[in-house]
């Protein structure tokens, strides 16, 4: 049951024989072109002028502060929820403790 079955090959009944390959007439390609050298492109240079420095160095300035004060806003915040956390514990901790103490 479990046992795989392994298919049995026939016996060919006959005797096979290839098909015949007939031979086609051989038609010498045609040469191709001589490659011609690229056409040098004409497209201007970037030229940064002291001014266009100047806006692109306050511009990164500016994205990086943006950054970082973001960065940091958000790390004050879990700062002040741990804080805000921790004084909530204490808070229950000690009501917790002076109600045992009732008893």
């Amino acid at each position: 049951m479990f046992r795989p079955k392994i298919p049995t090959m026939p016996t060919p009944t006959g005797i096979v024989t290839p098909p015949l390959v007939e031979p086609t007439a051989v038609v010498q390609p045609t040469p191709a072109p001589a490659p011609v050298a690229p056409a040098t492109t004409t497209r201007p240079t970037v030229q940064i002028t002291p001014g266009a420095l100047v806006a692109l160095v306050g511009g990164g300035t500016a994205v990086v502060l943006v950054v970082g004060a973001v960065l940091v806003s958000m790390l004050l915040a879990v700062a002040i929820t741990a804080a805000s956390v921790a004084v909530c514990a204490v808070v229950l901790r000690s009501l917790l403790a002076s109600e045992t103490k009732r008893r």
